[in-house]
Order: structure tokens, then sequence, then C-alpha cells
């Protein structure tokens, strides 16, 4: 529909010179002839070459002939050609495009358009190609032969294989919660420079389990042609944390905590429910997408969650079948759901997951959808799409994209169990704040919004993206959809930026307090009474006091732990010790320019040292090679970075400490820290926009504890309610959320 229909067959033709497989992220030179159809093209008339809008190949640029992106176009018969490249003019999913118009001449059939991107006859090194895997990469050329504007793409549009490189990450993955005596597994790989995973044929690797593991080899070769390595039937008779190291060429790599428990009554199940294939937004098939979660990215939940205005009834069904065959109890959960994606100011995009197949859909709108024999099922508003769902049915979560979700405007307390902290968007804080003002009782999912097929482990590359994405670790009895939508219901749940970071919290009583899975505030009556209350618990209580516990285990050594009640923070806690004056001085920028698709804040600084020099320096959560750190020196670095309400750092490590002046300049604000008069307690500067500011204080010079248990009584004065729930934060920078306790005082 978004295009016109007019007679493809009549429009030309297009070819690609050169391989069809490229590595992602390689430089290359691309020539793409287009042939002039029945028509040619009028004066006036153009084509465009499309690609999609999760795309991040390299800009192409029509000034520099000697550098990277330098595109021409040539026509045969010497006709005068208008070069524009384009960002969002474009119907999507097509958003960039090269726009080549004919002006002054026309073209006659069988005339050629010829167009080099990445032009190297002058000496540009090419243009870089994206930096994720796509097994067809597609030109979509879209030709105007009569110059009315109203495009008509080709039948057959030039499509290459877009690769991985070579490994140059490792990673090891395993379930963070199991029982003593049941089986579990263990999944290897390894990722090139922008974090695809890699061919890993011939590669052996070393296991080196502490405490033992049975069943595990002490070495383990890739099959030809694999990207991942997943080991089953492990187990442990032996109650307490195991971590199961690697060696590979001498590179010595580990994998998150696993903790073992005897009879544990829930384990942990690891998912990312929210992300997009090329049927709508984003990257390869539909069942592509199911096999990356499942077999690269180690998934144990899945969900697809396309734009609704773009889903037509045929792939509505094609989605439904697709979740139905791949979801085995036990193995892979896949949970069938759409995303609402309606404007904000009606209430923003919401993940609607259902409990089974063959639910409706019910769309924002029909706006790329060419059938409207179901628009009457159509939902404008928030307000109406949650009158239309059944709480029996289905869970739904708001979610913070482009179109962000304004949970202000609308909620369901019945529907909306859950609000998304963070995703490849950003981290967005704000909308749990917001829930708290409104007195909402939700909990916090973390997930990727992924557009470059790769769910669950789900990178920036080198788009506008700012973030790695986030998982949720939902708590089960057991593996399955049921198990999993009731966690969800039941808001069972923590988020984390990403890493599998074990997190449990809880709260004890004295006596027997009543409980709610759902929240009283939708009508729901209590479900029973208990003494201790788990993560994402409601309860009511006539007591004072609760004993408030929580236990941790990263993946990394742990910078922070905030204990809050809902928008108070109680406490910090930092499980380390600092002896004496450090060497090591962290730089942290953070923030985003506003809630919606304007985010986006640039942080290009320089940092000046007198007194004292750098010896090393280490930028955190910077996943764009095209930025980070750039010309150090003893005296002084700049660098280059982005956040989208997410934060990143620099680390200094200086030869002396305690000595010296730092000097630290950015766009949005300058500080200068006298060194040897500090005594390294945090200091911020605010610089506008949404939370958008510097911060400056100091860490060990080697951190160790990645682990801590800890206890609080917690007060609760009558008629009060307490929200409880922690933020952690690591050294490496990741982060996790986990869902409040609600604990209401008569």
């Amino acid at each position: 529909m978004p295009y016109s229909t007019y007679r493809p067959d009549l429009m030309g033709s297009a070819v690609l010179a050169g391989p069809d497989r490229l590595e992602a992220g390689s430089m290359q030179e691309l020539v793409l002839t287009y042939t002039c159809g029945a028509f040619g093209i009028d004066d006036t008339g153009s084509i465009k070459i499309g690609f999609r809008f999760a795309t991040d190949m390299g800009a192409v640029q029509f000034e520099d002939p000697t550098a990277p992106g330098y595109t021409t176009t040539e026509a045969s018969n010497g006709a005068p050609l208008q070069l524009k490249w384009e960002f969002k003019r474009n119907i999507r999913p097509w958003s960039r495009s090269l726009y080549v118009g004919v002006s002054g001449d026309y073209l006659s059939p069988g005339d050629t358009v010829t167009i080099r991107f990445g032009d190297r006859r002058e000496g540009s090194p090419g243009i870089r190609m994206q930096t994720y895997c796509e097994s067809e990469f597609e030109f979509r050329v879209f030709v105007d032969a009569i110059a009315t504007y109203d495009y008509v793409a080709l039948p057959e549009s030039p499509k290459i294989e877009i690769v991985p490189g070579p490994p140059v990450h490792w990673k090891a993955v395993a379930p963070t919660l199991v029982r003593t005596g049941e089986p579990f597994w263990l999944g290897i790989k390894g990722e090139d420079k922008w974090r695809n995973p890699s061919d890993l044929t011939g590669k052996r690797l070393a296991i080196r389990p502490n405490p033992a593991i049975i069943g595990l080899p002490d070495t383990v070769e890739a099959e030809p042609g694999s990207r991942a390595i997943r080991l089953e039937g492990l187990s442990t008779e032996e109650a307490g944390e195991h971590v199961i190291g690697l060696d590979i060429d001498g590179r010595a790599f580990h994998t998150n905590p696993i903790l073992a428990k005897i009879d544990a009554p829930l384990i942990h199940a690891w998912g990312d429910t929210h992300g997009q294939s090329n049927e709508t937004l984003g990257t390869n098939t539909i069942a592509e997408y199911f096999t990356f979660g499942r077999d690269l990215a180690f998934l144990d939940v899945i969900g697809h969650q396309g734009n609704d205005f773009q889903i037509t009834d045929e792939f509505w069904a094609e989605l439904n079948e697709t979740t139905r065959r791949f979801d085995v109890d036990g193995r892979f959960v896949c949970i069938p759901g759409y995303e609402w994606s309606a404007n904000t100011a009606v209430g923003g995009d919401r993940n609607v997951h259902y409990l089974a197949e063959g639910e409706k859909i019910i769309r924002s709108s029909h706006a790329q959808v060419e059938s409207m024999a179901t628009a009457g099922d159509d939902a404008f508003t928030a307000d109406d799409l949650f009158a239309r769902l059944d709480p029996e049915r289905c869970v739904v979560a708001a979610h913070v994209g482009g179109r962000y979700a304004d949970i202000v405007h609308a909620h369901d307390a019945a529907l909306e169990t859950a609000v998304e902290v963070h995703s490849s968007w950003g981290t967005f804080e704000w909308i749990i704040a917001d829930a708290f003002r409104q007195g909402y009782r939700v909990g916090i999912v973390a997930n990727s919004d992924g557009h470059k097929g790769r769910p669950g482990a789900c990178y920036p590359g080198a788009s506008f993206f700012g973030s790695v994405g986030g998982l949720t670790c939902f708590l089960v009895s057991e593996l399955n959809r049921p198990a999993i939508v009731h966690a969800m219901r039941t808001r069972r749940h923590y988020a984390t930026t990403g890493a599998r970071i074990h997190l449990d919290t809880s709260a004890e009583f004295s006596a027997p307090v009543k409980t709610f899975d759902h929240d009283p505030a939708s009508g729901a009556q209590a479900s029973g009474e208990s003494s201790r209350a788990l993560m994402g618990a409601i309860v009511e209580s006539e007591l004072d006091k609760t004993h408030f516990i929580a236990d941790i285990a990263g993946t990394a050594p742990i910078e922070r732990i905030d204990l809050h009640d809902g928008l108070e923070c109680l406490e910090t806690l930092r499980p380390w010790r600092q002896d004496g004056p450090s060497h090591r001085l962290r730089i942290v920028y953070e923030g985003a320019a506003a809630r919606g698709r304007s985010r986006t804040v640039m942080w290009d600084g320089r940092i000046t040292i007198d007194g004292n020099a750098i010896e090393r320096a280490v930028i955190l959560n910077n996943w764009n090679l095209d930025r980070g750190i750039r010309e150090q020196r003893a005296n002084g670095l700049s660098w280059s970075a982005v956040t989208t309400g997410n934060y990143g750092a620099i680390d200094l490590w200086l030869q002396k400490p305690a000595a010296g002046h730092v000097r630290l300049d950015t766009p949005f604000c300058t500080a200068e820290l006298d060194l040897g008069s500090w005594d390294g307690a945090e200091q911020h500067l605010d610089c506008g926009g949404l939370d958008c500011g510097i911060r400056l204080y100091t860490l060990p010079d080697v951190m160790h504890e990645t682990a801590l248990r800890f206890s609080r009584e917690i007060t609760t004065p009558a008629g009060k309610e307490r929200r409880l729930y922690l933020r952690i934060q690591q050294e490496d920078g990741h982060r996790a959320w986990s869902s409040p306790i609600y604990i209401m005082r008569k």
C-alpha cells in the first residue's frame, strides 16, 4: 500500500557487482547498475535506493573523494543527476535512502544509471558495511519513471549476505540459579569486534570448573560451521556458587555465577521479550530471529513485538505459528504478542504478551496494513486498548522507544504489570518514578527492542542507539509459558542491562501478612497469607516492621547498591573498602536530552591533567568502535561517546594518588578539581536535559567484591506503603533493578 503497485515488471532492473558475501563492518566499494524499463525516466523523475531503518552502514557523502562513503553516479546518456542522502524521508522500513534525480534531461528505455557506493577511484577507502549480520541485506530500488513522485518497487532488488568476522570477544553463559541434581547447560561463543557471533570451526577450548561440575568435559571443540557451543546434561550435587572458567589461545574467560540450591522452589529463566524481525522494522526473518535467541543468545524466554501497524493479518498468523513451533517446555519459551504502537499523545508504546496463540491483534492503526478487513478492531487510545484486552488472556508492559509510553495518561492495574526501564534505546528510570508518583504497583523489566536480528544479545553497533539491550530474569517454578506469564502477572522478575547478575530480594514478617497476586487497585482480593514476601509481591500488613533481605552475585565487582523506597533512596551500600588515597579516578557522564526520539546526548569531551600523569585509561559502556578514547597522552585525553538515558564513564589510573589537578571540558559544562585537597567523595555537575550530568569520584585501584548478602529492618508507619527495591551498579558499567516489594500498612 505505501508505494504504487503499477506495473513493477516495466520499471527496469538492477544488479550489484562483486561478491555476494561481505564481512560485517568491512570497507567495500559497491557498484549498483540500474537499467531503465519500458518508460525510461522522465525529466524530474528519479530512483531511490532504500535501506532498512536499523542499518548502520556508513554514511553516504558526495563532497570528499578521499573520505569514507564517497558516492558517485553516472547516467549512460550523460544526463545530469542530483544526489541526496536522506534519513526518514522514505516510507518505513526503508527509512534511509539515496535519492538519484534526473534533471534537465531524460533517460530512455535501456539507459543505465551506475551508482558507486564508496567509490575508490580517487582515494576513498570505500564505504563501511553495516556492523551486524543479515542473510539478505537488500538495496531496495524504487522508481519514479513518470515523474509523479509515486514510486514503484522493482520486483527484484540486489541482495548480499553480511557475515561475521573472526572472534575477538569470548563469552560463556550458564543459568544463574539451578537446583542441585537437576540438569543444566553451558553456552560458549566467540564474537567479532562488532559483537556478532563468529564461526567457531576448529576452535578448541579448555574448561576449568570451580567447584567440579558433573558431565563437564576437560575440553570441547566446535563443530564445522557452528557459531556457538552448547553443552547439555550438566549437574552438581554441591550447593553454593559455581563458576566455569574457559581458556582458548591463552585467553581466559568465565561464566556468570551459577548458584546451586537444594530443592529451590524457583529457578531463573532469562528472557528478551521485545524485538522485531524484518517483517516489520527489524532484521532477518521471524524464524532467524527465534533461532538466534535460542542458539546464539542462549535465551530461555523470547517474545516478538513488531509494530502493530506493520503487522499484516498474514504475518500475524505466521508469527503465531512460529511461536507455537519454537515453544518447547523446559527448553525455550516463546510468547506470542505485538507492540501496540500508538503516538505518545494517546498512550504510547505498550507490549502485549498473550498466554496462547490464536488471539486477536488489536492495532493502534492500520497505517501500513493494506487490508482494512480488521480495521474495526483498532484501538486508537491506550484506554481503548485496555478496555478491549482480557487480563486473563494477556499481560501488558509499558515501553520506552520512539513513541514512549505515557503511563500518567493511561494505565490499567489489572493488565499493565510492568514498566521497561532499559533497552537498546537507553535507560529510563523516569518511567519507574512516574509509576511511583501515580501510586501504581508495577514490576520492572528490561529488553532489547532489538532491530538488528540479535535478540538477547543486541548491541548498538555504529547506529544512534546508545546502549546494549537489556534482559529480564523471571523467577519461575518451571520453564514453560504458563509459568513465565504467571511471573509477569505477579511481577516476579528483575531487569538488567544485559549482564546475567544473580539477584534475590524478599521481605520477612514476624507474623503472616495478606498477599495479593494482583494489584488490589484493580479490585483484586487477597490470594493468601505468608510470613515471607518474594520479589514483586504486594502484601498488606498490620506489623510496623519488615525484615528486608537481599542476595546479590554479580558478573563483575559491585560498585554500589542503592536501596530505594519508591522515590526515596534509603541507603547506598558500597561493598568495597578504600584504604588510603587511590590512583583511580572515575568520570561519569549520563542522562538524556528528552524523553522522546531526540534523547541522544553527544559527550565529546577533553580531560587535562596537571601535576600528575595518566598511566592507564578505560572507557565504559562505549559500544560504538567509531567513538571512545582518542588522542591519549600522559597529561590528558579526548573522547567521544553518547548516552540515551544510560551512563558512560572513563576510568583514569594516575601515576600518583591524590596529587595534581584535573580539568574536564564538555559541550555542557566545565569542571576543575584539585586532587590533592579532595577526599574522593562524589562531585556532581548538573548539565540540564533529562538527568544529564557529570560525576567524579575515586574507586579502589583494584576491586574484587562481586557478591553481597545483607538485610535491613524497615519500619512502616500506619497508613503508609513501602515500595522496596534495589538498583545494583557494577564496576564494568552494568546495572540491575529488582521489582519492588509493595508493603501496605493498615
